[in-house]
């Protein structure tokens, strides 16, 4: 891409061709080219050998990357490490090479190829496809699974100091995470405050693969993994229920049914906590609307605006009484009984 032409056709074209961008950063991270950077510059040749692939077109491929500044090529064709290509590697403080990896992945690239269809009729693409939803599929498929939970997790990674730093979790005694997967966000939270107990509530299959997260964070001692479905019941006892990036999964009707399997499980001193992008002013927030797009091609679900969400609350037994942004593009909005 030609950064310095500005002219509104260049920069049209710029982002008409932005999936070559993505496809080779998911090509990347698929041959771990990041991690085997992270100790300084390599030969293409190294890299090749390395990764059993073709020399002459992975420097293609690389050289590539480099002009986008996602890799740094010096003139003896040696690569190296960019700040934003060190965020490819998977284990970086804020991994993105996780999502990268799935994002490439057949059963999404080619739901996304039916965005039309989704546009023109309202249906969901991934299910159109495949014949399932995606949540079947994944249960179905093992290694699809595994692969979108390690991007899910690295999303909950990120966003999870920005979280803790941005609401007061020390009021509380007992933290819900519903829906929260291998526990990375719960995990940073009960990190943050050593008297906080936590409950861990994903399907069983999901949660899992939890206990490495848990014990590497050194809290698993104090929290508790449950295996169920939200659709019928939550533990109950918590303090706070924590829902990140679950809600906007599902159209209003299911997601009303999930806070009302939340309010069920609370007191009446519970908190609710839903972590979610907020659809922005018109002509504002490309990460939510095009968030938003995401969720109708795979899910079939939504982003929602401040009303919209006010008014999915007061349809679930709860009263919105707070929204707390965060510097990671998420939203903290706050629920209590009422």
């Amino acid at each position: 891409m030609d950064k310095g032409d500005q002219n509104p056709a260049a920069t049209l074209l710029d982002l008409v061709n932005g999936f070559r961008v993505s496809q080779a950063i998911h090509v990347a991270a698929t041959l771990g080219i990041a991690d085997l950077l992270e100790k300084g510059p390599q030969r293409v040749e190294d890299l090749a050998a390395a990764t059993r692939a073709h020399p002459r077109s992975l420097y293609r491929l690389l050289r590539a990357l480099a002009s986008v500044g996602v890799f740094r090529e010096d003139a003896d064709r040696r690569f190296a490490l960019t700040e934003i290509g060190d965020c490819l590697r998977f284990d970086a403080p804020e991994p993105v090479g996780p999502w990268a990896l799935y994002i490439g992945q057949p059963e999404y690239w080619h739901a996304w190829g039916q965005l039309l269809h989704s546009v023109r009729t309202g249906e969901n693409a991934f299910h159109r496809i495949h014949g399932m939803s995606a949540w079947e599929y994944r249960a179905r498929n093992p290694a699809a699974g595994e692969i979108f939970d390690r991007g899910q997790t690295s999303h909950s990674r990120r966003a999870a100091e920005s979280v803790i730093k941005a609401h007061d979790f020390a009021r509380f005694g007992c933290v819900v995470d519903v829906g929260g997967g291998q526990g990375a966000l719960l995990a940073g939270i009960l990190g943050k405050h050593l008297s906080m107990r936590g409950v861990l509530f994903d399907q069983p299959h999901v949660v899992a693969g939890a206990g490495q997260v848990l014990q590497a964070a050194g809290v698993a001692g104090r929290c508790q993994v449950v295996g169920g479905d939200f659709f019928e019941t939550i533990p109950d006892g918590g303090d706070a229920y924590v829902l990140k990036s679950i809600l906007h999964d599902w159209e209003d009707e299911l997601a009303t049914s999930i806070l009302r399997t939340c309010r069920r499980a609370m007191g009446p001193n519970g908190k609710l906590l839903v972590i979610e992008r907020e659809i922005s002013p018109p002509n504002e927030g490309a990460g939510s609307k095009f968030g938003d797009l995401n969720m109708m091609v795979i899910l079939g679900g939504r982003e929602r605006t401040r009303e919209e969400w006010a008014t999915l609350f007061a349809g679930s037994g709860f009263r919105m009484v707070g929204v707390t942004p965060t510097d990671a593009g998420l939203s903290i909005i706050e629920g209590v009984p009422g």
